[in-house]
């Protein structure tokens, strides 16, 4: 498939096309790397690693612990 380079203010862009975009969850404001790779251009979705995840929790958006009852099984915990 082939697509346009164009102008941004001082930069380059390119339009990922809609299909590429579903089926790699790619939306608005979603996070890219890019690299390079003998003379190609690698566009991916940037990976969130878990640390990454839990550095964004703070006491204002921690929830409260949920009380799903007493063990009914052989659960272990």
């Amino acid at each position: 498939m082939q697509t346009v380079v164009q102008k941004w203010g001082n930069s380059l862009g390119i339009r990922i096309p809609s299909i590429y975009a579903k089926e790699l969850a790619l939306k608005n404001g979603s996070l890219v790397e890019i690299s390079e790779d003998e003379g190609r251009i690698v566009i991916s979705p940037k990976k969130i690693s878990l640390p990454e995840l839990l550095s964004q929790v703070t006491t204002e958006n921690i929830h409260e612990p949920e009380d799903t009852g007493a063990s009914l099984g052989n659960e272990e915990w």
